[in-house]
């Protein structure tokens, strides 16, 4: 099933530049028009996601991929502002984390994430997981910013 091709926005909210290389490296196979946004801490995504200082012109992402383990402030932090902000809280956020722990699975669907994924160290696996996200998010799943 193909949706009328547009371009979409996606932040990353990631502070290992290896997994921002590889998501970067990963979107560029999947061929899909994609404005990827990179923030690495959860200050900085709040940030970007209030349109605050150097961020007041970039675009308002259509999905969020978010790690938990982030400097400053946490994932499951900016989680909660997001979810928490009539503005934000409609923009479906991923969270893409190396943890696998269940506390961290419980949390993150009790702060409203609308997926939870761990993230494969596996070069192979990792660009498969990216694709599915593009596949479902992009071009299966309607967004809240394509129904206008």
């Amino acid at each position: 099933m193909n949706k009328k091709s547009r371009r979409y926005c996606i932040l990353l909210i990631e502070d290992n530049p290896g997994d921002v290389r590889l998501t970067q490296e990963a979107f560029r196979e999947t061929g899909a028009d994609i404005d990827l946004q990179v923030v690495m801490d959860g200050v900085e995504a709040v940030a970007y996601l209030q349109k605050e200082r150097e961020y007041a012109d970039k675009p308002t992402p259509d999905l969020i991929l978010l790690d938990l383990n982030l400097p400053k402030w946490g994932g499951k932090q900016v989680l909660e502002k997001i979810k928490k902000d009539d503005k934000l809280l409609r923009i479906p956020v991923v969270v893409l984390t190396t943890s696998n722990a269940s506390a961290d699975v419980l949390a993150s669907y009790d702060l409203h994430a609308n997926c939870f994924i761990n993230k494969p160290v596996d070069f192979d696996n990792f660009f498969q997981i990216i694709s599915c996200i593009q596949r479902f998010w992009l071009e299966t799943a309607t967004l809240p910013g394509s129904t206008s």
